[in-house]
């Protein structure tokens, strides 16, 4: 792997928490990745709700498919941008270990719970996850990640979250938020390529699902410029047999422009920027985007997916369901910690325990949690 003066060279890592040997045949970021491959917290995301809940279709995206779609868009931008394709990889895959069951439902829930006990994020979840709760090694806690994987995984943090990280990790992970400096090149090409899956994908599940059409599809500049390119190529997908074909094509298209334009904006950036190294790119603003006509369409398309998707009555029904589900647990573990685990029960920190354990459930458990827990099936 040929890596540009601006990239994260594993030589140059600011390296573990805990010190670690070298690995005779990876780098940190592939150990790093390889890791989070085999965390418990990964397999879980098989089963943790992207838009749909789990058991409303087997072929509706999961928080673990949207991670491989990330990693793949992330890979497929940082090679010819001469990034470091494994830490691009490692930080997609570990991105979203945090999140809640029952998608941004559950954590906007379990954020209003735990309000008096200093609130729930679920990008800082995904650092305790690596860094404290997954239990695999004996020495240490969590999986021992190197900074760059770290830095890329705490996505977004609040100032007060930013200082308590301060001052236990002084000039570590939370320290760019403070000064306002950015994280790596391969951290702001996962924020970015997070995005670009998002639309597409929800796309695809919100025609699956019924609850968009294509036809509603075509007020989107960005994809309607794609459905029209495919049938000028493919006219024979007008057919009502081949619709599913049309959104198909429509969206690869779509991806690989969104792709093609990130690389040539980005280039135009970098080369505006001349960072020297890693650390001058951090500090030389975001670099990782769109062109403006591009962040423009990209954008509308958000706008159209949050009012007749996210926010679609059927959506908002579930999405109600599943928050009384977890504020229910909470108040459930909270009155009776010995319901959890021990190793959650026996924590002094009762109101995180029970976070954390909420936090960690796939949407599936939850629901089964619940009604043996109030007697009521609510999902």
């Amino acid at each position: 792997m040929t890596l540009a003066v601006y990239a994260s060279s594993p030589s140059k890592t600011r390296g573990r928490r805990f010190a670690e040997s070298v690995a005779p045949t990876r780098t940190d970021y592939q150990r790093d990745r390889d890791r989070i491959v085999h965390s418990t917290a990964f397999r879980r995301l098989v089963y943790k709700t992207q838009v749909f809940l789990n058991h409303e279709g087997d072929l509706f995206r999961t928080r673990l498919t949207h991670s491989l779609e990330v990693a793949q868009l992330s890979r497929s931008i940082a090679r010819p941008l001469g990034l470091n394709e494994d830490l691009v990889e490692a930080v997609a895959l570990a991105h979203d270990l945090g999140h809640t069951p029952f998608g941004h439902a559950g954590q906007d829930a379990l954020n209003d719970c735990m309000a008096p006990y200093g609130g729930f994020e679920h990008n800082l979840q995904s650092l305790r996850v690596v860094d404290q709760l997954e239990e695999r090694y004996p020495a240490y806690d969590g999986l021992n990640l190197t900074f760059e994987t770290r830095e890329g995984i705490l996505k977004h943090c609040s100032q007060r979250n930013a200082e308590l990280i301060e001052q236990s990790e002084p000039g570590g992970v939370g320290r760019r938020f403070l000064d306002r400096s950015q994280p790596s090149l391969e951290a702001q090409l996962c924020n970015l390529a997070d995005a670009i899956a998002y639309n597409a994908h929800d796309i695809d599940d919100g025609v699956r699902s019924g609850l968009i059409t294509m036809v509603q599809l075509q007020s989107v500049e960005l994809f309607e410029r794609y459905r029209v390119e495919a049938l000028a190529e493919f006219p024979d997908l007008a057919e009502p047999a081949r619709a599913r074909r049309l959104l198909y094509e429509t969206i690869r298209r779509m991806l690989s422009a969104q792709v093609y334009d990130v690389i040539a904006a980005t280039r135009q950036a970098l080369s505006q920027a001349a960072p020297a190294s890693a650390d001058e790119a951090r500090l030389a603003g975001p670099l990782l985007r769109f062109s403006p006509a591009m962040h423009a369409q990209s954008t509308a398309l958000k706008q159209f997916l949050f009012a007749q998707l996210y926010r679609h009555p059927q959506v908002m029904q579930m999405t109600g369901q599943a928050q009384i589900v977890v504020r229910e647990l909470f108040e459930a573990y909270s009155a009776q910690p010995s319901e959890m685990p021990a190793e959650h029960a026996a924590r002094s920190d009762a109101a995180r325990a029970v976070a954390d354990y909420i936090a960690g459930m796939t949407d599936r458990f939850a629901g089964r949690e619940h009604e043996r827990l109030t007697g009521r099936k609510l999902l």
